[in-house]
């Protein structure tokens, strides 16, 4: 199927309200950048700073690794749409270009994470690896999704634009800016554009092939933030499960961190571990056959009176209770369950586990024992969810028509989005975009053990940044993806394709990835 791709200059001028405009033909300097003006854009460039090369610091929220030498780069500061919005508060969408010296013809958006609202270093490092995308040659754009604030405050909602640019409008208003200044600096316009994100970033990801479907060859999309009402209120309903099983404070709340004592979930990770951890061939402290996994905890059933080595009913009814998800009052399935893995017992790499001390994304944990699910589920389709969610959209038909390819991945352990709502989005994309199969333009890869984005007891280090270029330049669909992370020293495993696994052949070293490999 062939399908008209637009222009990042048409985009823009559809954005902006005027006419396309003439691509650029001679370089500008990188100070010069701060005289870039674009006719009927509100794009503003207040700095242009060329930036030796050096040493790049840690990226927040990224996993920990060994120091990047970044090239030297033109890092572009400014604004896209400033005005005065509610209650008289500033707002405009700040970003931040990295534009190398030596640059490889590749454009690359950097998603964001939470509620944004802070410019984060654009070095492009997210599920790169051990290179960062700028370090490889990228001009790599970041931004705040148009307001700022810390944490997850959430009070620019208030503000309608600023609320539809978090939600979807900044991502192509960003793209269409982040072109035209790439094509000033070089004199020509990036021969290929990719997305990388995880969580909002991962949203942002799916938001730009199903919104911007022309403006990106390749998308890689972490942990996406679907429906992020719903999995507060799975997570919610998780913590109020366990709350049965808890004991209460002097005021009558529960403990939810005593809910399952230390040694309850060593017990827990223990005999899940014996059950699914050597249906990949290897004992090695990781379920990568997560299909094949058909652990109960009634195993752990008391007999008698609760002791060390067993798990009293209650406990049991609880984890089953909540990692099943939430169901309303007719039998619908709110929100997917959780899958059982070993990082929902870890703590202290990443987001606790969800058996730790149960998670409250945002706000506090429930204290009760029971939940309105009804209500609950009516409250979290809200404004925000309709207008901005990733779940139910699936026509891509635009997308893969240009040749787009997107690569999705998820960790199994993720405490706040369940890995299982990615898979039923995958599923449901597969069944809609046929009949051609979906691994010819899209990929799912499940992480074992790994939380949200990154973390947990995991190999939380792999490259889909180098996956998705062949895929988009050479053709090479990724077959498998290498994994490495500090959790586990000198190990490396391959990350399958949903719906395979790696599986260990049974010669060679156990801990190289070498001896693996994928199968249904």
């Amino acid at each position: 199927m062939t399908v008209h791709r637009p222009t990042s200059l048409a985009v823009l001028a559809l954005l902006a309200g005027g006419p396309a405009l003439s691509q650029a033909a001679t370089p500008m300097a990188c100070a010069d950048l701060v005289k870039l003006k674009v006719p009927n854009s509100t794009l503003r460039i207040d700095k242009a700073t060329a930036v030796p090369a050096g040493v790049a610091p840690q990226v927040p929220d990224a996993p920990p690794g060994p120091a990047v030498k970044l090239p030297a780069y033109c890092k572009v500061e400014g604004v896209i749409d400033p005005r005065t919005g509610v209650n008289g508060k500033p707002y405009a969408i700040g970003f931040e270009i990295a534009l190398p010296e030596a640059w490889n013809g590749r454009f690359l958006f950097q998603g964001g994470g939470g509620l944004n609202g802070s410019i984060r270093p654009a070095y492009g490092a997210q599920a790169a690896g051990d290179t960062s995308a700028l370090a490889r040659g990228f001009a790599v754009i970041s931004n705040d999704s148009g307001h700022k604030g810390a944490g997850f405050d959430g009070s620019f909602m208030q503000d309608q634009e600023s609320l539809l640019n978090f939600l979807y409008q900044s991502v192509g208003k960003v793209t269409v800016a982040g072109k035209q200044i790439v094509a000033a600096r070089y004199g020509k316009p990036a021969d290929k554009s990719y997305f990388v994100g995880c969580s909002t970033g991962g949203r942002e990801g799916m938001i730009a092939s199903q919104r911007y479907p022309g403006e990106f060859d390749g998308i890689v999309a972490g942990a996406p933030a679907m429906r992020t009402n719903y999995s507060n209120l799975a997570v919610r309903w998780i913590t109020t499960s366990l709350n049965t099983a808890a004991p209460k404070d002097a005021n009558g709340n529960a403990q939810t961190d005593k809910a399952l004592s230390p040694s309850d979930r060593k017990l827990f990770m223990d005999a899940l571990l014996k059950r699914c951890d050597a249906m990949d061939g290897a004992s090695d402290g990781l379920v990568y056959n997560v299909k094949g996994c058909d652990f109960d905890p009634a195993v752990l059933a008391c007999k008698a009176e609760k002791n060390d080595s067993c798990l009293s009913a209650q406990q049991v009814k609880a984890i089953k209770q909540g990692f099943k998800g939430p169901i309303d009052s007719r039998g619908r399935q709110v929100y997917p369950g959780f899958l059982y893995d070993t990082g929902i017992a870890a703590s202290g790499r990443g987001l606790p586990g969800l058996l730790v001390t149960g998670f409250a994304p945002e706000g506090d944990n429930p204290k009760g024992t029971e939940m309105d699910i009804d209500a609950a589920a009516a409250a979290a389709h809200d404004g925000r969810s309709m207008a901005g969610d990733t779940d139910a959209w699936t026509n891509l038909s635009s997308f893969r028509g240009h040749g787009g390819k997107i690569i999705f991945y998820h960790g199994n352990s993720d405490p706040w989005f369940s890995a299982l709502e990615t898979v039923r989005y995958y599923e449901q994309a597969a069944k809609d975009n046929g009949p051609a199969p979906v691994q010819d333009w899209s990929r799912l890869f499940l992480v074992p053990g790994m939380a949200h984005c990154a973390g947990g007891d995991s190999l939380d280090r792999f490259d889909m940044l180098d996956a998705i270029v062949n895929w988009v330049e050479k053709g090479t669909a990724p077959k498998q993806v290498l994994s490495t992370g500090t959790a586990f020293p000198g190990r490396s495993r391959p990350l399958c394709p949903w719906p395979q696994h790696p599986h260990y052949g049974g010669s060679g070293d156990s801990e190289q990835a070498a001896n693996f490999s994928c199968r249904e």
